[in-house]
């Protein structure tokens, strides 16, 4: 197993988060420690795709470690540099606007800006309704800064969903071995 201490947030698009979770289990099964975080949102509502219990449960269960839920919690990251590496998976719109403004208002953007003090990469996952609409320029603007990697992504639904973008959840893992190297895994665009 890889010594690398991965960070996992995980944020709304609650569609996703079964998805995501698979790919939480194969990270867990490739990197000793993974230190879960939970946005407030997707810990505390329940959705048609599942209960937050059942959510932060299955985390545990993943993990072995109680998820990150809050501000106070995630701040450790940085002074303590409990992480050699952030996922943040899914990203939605929402927190990649924050991302690419400097907020930090949740567990997860908290996460991101501890992390990044210490200089280490962030791979961002996306699913974003309004990808090639209102959030491109937050894309825009975190590929252009360092120590953001973006597990690539494209248009899941282009008929039906024209503005959407979604990872290939099922390249996280190899986002996260190439940004561990500072590269950014290619094609980006899928």
């Amino acid at each position: 197993m890889r010594q690398e201490r991965v960070g996992f947030a995980i944020c709304g698009s609650f569609c996703t988060h079964r998805r995501v979770l698979g790919e939480l289990e194969k990270l867990c099964g490739a990197y000793e420690t993974v230190v879960p975080i939970v946005s407030e949102t997707s810990a505390a509502t329940d959705t048609r795709f599942g209960t937050a219990h059942d959510l932060l449960a299955e985390v545990e269960r993943l993990t072995g470690r109680k998820p990150m839920t809050t501000i106070a919690q995630a701040e450790a990251i940085g002074p303590k540099k409990l992480l050699d590496v952030l996922v943040i998976a899914p990203c939605t719109g929402n927190t990649l606007g924050k991302l690419a403004g400097g907020i930090t208002d949740t567990s997860v953007t908290m996460a991101a800006k501890a992390h990044l003090r210490n200089g280490r990469p962030v791979v961002v996952a996306l699913a974003s309704n309004d990808g090639l609409s209102g959030a491109a320029k937050n894309i825009g603007e975190l590929l252009a800064r360092r120590n953001y990697y973006f597990v690539p992504f494209g248009q899941d639904e282009p008929v039906a969903k024209p503005s959407s973008l979604m990872a290939d959840f099922s390249l996280i893992g190899e986002t996260v071995d190439a940004a561990l190297e500072g590269r950014q895994l290619q094609p980006l665009l899928k």
